[in-house]
């Protein structure tokens, strides 16, 4: 059980290392496009919908790393106070409750979107806009996927706590 969750969350950081990478590509190109907007008065639909692209590939791909440094939203009313056995529950019940269906349900109906939007070869409807929306989309069962992967460990160091095995 250690183990696992060891290797998922070594997984799931250099996953997340990687996926960072592409918040710095989308900063340099709102910079760019913010200065060939109000600069040169030019703009382009490809641009905007390419960091909408990374935005959401930015978001789904580094939602796991989020949830493994415990960055994601919580809402925090009694929990701050809990202790570490009742946080350990707390977390358990809400990955097996809510977190590992949703991944689930994110997976099975997202993969036949991908497939469709594959097989038609997806593109923006868009004059000058993104060929290859296809790709993008991929980026929604992906991230479901690593979000599940990252839950699996989250629910084992719970359950860890709660029965009381040291985690190394």
């Amino acid at each position: 059980m250690q183990k696992i969750a060891n290797y998922i969350d070594h997984f799931t950081e250099q996953t997340g290392k990687y996926v960072s990478w592409i918040s710095l590509i989308l900063v340099a190109l709102i910079g760019v496009d913010v200065v060939l907007r109000y600069a040169f008065s030019w703009s382009s639909s490809a641009n905007q919908e390419l960091e909408w692209h990374l935005f959401a590939a930015l978001f789904l791909l580094g939602s796991a790393y989020a949830l493994k440094h415990d960055k994601h939203v919580r809402v925090d009313v009694f929990y701050s106070r809990f202790s570490d056995t009742k946080k350990a529950w707390v977390n358990l019940i809400g990955t097996m409750i809510f977190l590992i269906p949703f991944c689930i349900v994110m997976i099975k109906t997202s993969i036949p979107f991908v497939i469709d939007a594959w097989y038609i070869s997806e593109s923006s409807p868009e004059p000058g806009g993104l060929p290859h929306r296809f790709i993008v989309k991929s980026t929604i069962p992906l991230g479901a996927l690593l979000l599940l992967i990252q839950a699996i460990a989250q629910g084992l160091k719970a359950l860890s706590t709660i029965l009381n095995i040291e985690i190394k």
